[in-house]
């Protein structure tokens, strides 16, 4: 690939990009947010953590050595750590600390 190439893909990229940030202020201005996004606002955060809570354990077995244990540690830890400061961004942190932490030093 010649370096033109290169140049119209990541002009490409930055422009849809662009778009696709800009294009929800251009449809929905000021008071003319439907219902239903309103609503998909209020829901789909919780639902991706799930998602993403599901995908992160999809692969872990509880037959082999260590037995997933450090998965549900960590899992104790961002629920301990949620219900004490109820700030997500620390739980997240937090679980992914002690998640590492325990796989790298303890199992």
């Amino acid at each position: 690939m010649g370096n033109m190439y290169s140049v119209l893909m990541i002009g490409v990229i930055a422009l849809i990009t662009i778009i696709l940030r800009f294009l929800p202020f251009i449809l929905f201005r000021k008071g003319k947010t439907p219902g239903y996004i309103i609503s998909l606002g209020r829901v789909l955060p919780y639902a991706i953590m799930g998602m993403l809570v599901i995908f992160c354990l999809k692969n872990v077995s509880i037959l082999q050595t260590p037995f997933a244990l450090p998965e549900f540690i960590s899992c104790g830890v961002v629920i301990l750590l949620h219900l004490w400061k109820r700030k997500t961004l620390i739980s997240i942190i937090g679980g992914t600390a002690c998640y590492m932490y325990l796989v790298q030093v303890i199992f």
